[in-house]
Order: structure tokens, then sequence, then C-alpha cells
């Protein structure tokens, strides 16, 4: 990882930092691209079962580094930071992105976003595609695309959001681009608690590793059909939520949590 995208394991949690604080950790495309290898990485992290994304110095990401994207043509805003993941990675040797999603949403682990001041347009979008939010007495979140002649750049407030806050309070939000106060995300559902700035990322710690104490492995599946569910009829889904299950009485991690509850001790769960 570069400076600016800084990665740490602590107790179980990959913790992945934005940190561009002279920019409120705006993003430029090769920022997006480092820290796209980041959440690339947490997910295969083996001494992690959890992932916390935050920023540093006051400030979670304000968005796209507006001089970066003036360097780019139109036509090719939308390609740069894949193309330019795909060229970082293949030189270091690591895993092409699987194309498709998002990344941060497909994550197989919890993700938790940690977020502190203000999280707006790009910014907005990764807090949306974490499983949980977790926020600080100053954090402020902005979908204001429209002000720059856009619609939401992940397309996770245009699929996501109505989703967790309801379609009338995304749509507000997201044509408005008006900010949203902690407060008011905690009274939306969209964030899980508020807490002060000093304590807001190992309160998303602590948040991780209470959503990471069961099995890797039916903690990935559970996500799977969360996510998918909201695409697929019923019929399809209790079809998948079968074939998960069977593959949940065949592991070793279902026997481990059957053994450890008779033998009344604490599961050493494997992820298999």
């Amino acid at each position: 990882m570069s400076d600016e995208i800084e990665y740490a394991v602590d107790d179980g949690v990959a913790i992945v930092t934005i940190n561009r604080p002279q920019k409120r950790n705006a993003m430029t495309y090769a920022t997006l691209a480092r820290f796209h290898q980041a959440i690339i990485r947490a997910a295969d992290e083996p001494r992690a079962r959890a992932v916390v994304i935050t920023g540093a110095g006051g400030a979670f990401c304000a968005g796209t580094d507006l001089s970066d994207l003036a360097s780019v043509s139109p036509e090719a805003r939308g390609t740069q930071a894949r193309a330019q993941t795909q060229t970082q990675t293949k030189a270091q040797g690591g895993r092409e992105e699987v194309p498709g999603g998002w990344l941060i949403q497909r994550c197989p682990k919890p993700v938790v976003a940690a977020v502190d001041g203000p999280a707006v347009g790009m910014g907005a979008e990764f807090a949306t595609q974490c499983d949980v939010r977790i926020a600080s007495t100053t954090a402020r979140f902005a979908w204001n695309f429209v002000h720059r002649g856009l619609v939401p750049d992940t397309g996770a407030a245009s699929w996501l959001l109505p989703r967790q806050i309801g379609v009338t309070a995304a749509l507000r939000l997201v044509l408005s681009g008006e900010f949203l106060s902690a407060a008011d995300a905690l009274a939306l559902g969209y964030v899980s608690a508020v807490v002060e700035p000093a304590a807001v990322v190992q309160a998303a710690c602590a948040e991780a590793r209470g959503m990471s104490r069961g099995s890797p492995l039916a903690a990935r599946l559970a996500k799977e059909l969360m996510y998918a569910g909201l695409e697929r009829g019923i019929a399809e889904h209790l079809e998948r939520n079968r074939e998960a299950l069977a593959t949940c009485f065949a592991s070793e991690d279902h026997r481990e949590g059957v053994a450890a509850f008779l033998e009344r001790r604490e599961p050493r769960f494997a992820g298999r």
C-alpha cells in the first residue's frame, strides 16, 4: 500500500485508511486504484475476519479530487480507475479485480465504515457499500452528484440506499444533494451508532469483531444470500438458501459449532 492508503491488521480486523487529509481524503484515480487493491487484500487477509474502512485527519472521504478528474477526458472517466487498478495489480503480481458489482459490498467478510467528518460524493457511496456504518458526531453525508451534473457514480445510492433507508428518503438526499447529519442518519437507520470522533475507529472495530465471531463460512454465505436476495424472486431465493444451508450442514464449522455448544466452550471456526 502507498502512504495515501494505509493498511493494518488489528486483533482480527483489517483496517483500510484513506490518508489524504490535506485533500479531505478526496480520491484521485491512482488513490482509488490503491484503495481497490486494499479491499481485495483485506478480503483475502488470513489474519482478519472483518474489515473496517475509515479516513485520516477528521474526514472520511470528500469524493473525487476534481483537479485530478480534469486531467482525464469525459469519455475515459468511467473506465480510468478500473484500468489503473488492473495495471497496478498486474505489476505487483497480484490477482486482478473481479469485474462487476461493488468490491466493498462483495467482500466475503463483514465490512464496517468508521465515518468521521465528511463523506461526500464517492465517499458517501463507499459508506453505502459497507455492511454497517458507525459515525462520529461530526460525520456528515452528502450525495451531491446532481450539483456536478452526474448520477451517483458507483450506483450505490441509486440501488443500495433506497433499500437501506427507503425510496423517499433516498430520493430526497440524492435529488437535493443536501448534507445528512450523523443524528439524522441514525434516525433513518443509515448508521448504527454515533460516537465521539476519538472513538469512532475503536467502535467500528468492536462492531466488526462482534460480527465476525461466528463461522466465516456461514457469514459469507449469509451475506451473499442477503444481497443477492434483493434481486431474486422468493422461489429462487429459497432454493439458494436451501443450497447454502446444505453446505453449512456439511461443513467443519457446523460440526465445530455444535461441539462447542455441547462442550460449553468458545468455538474455534476454520471457515470451511
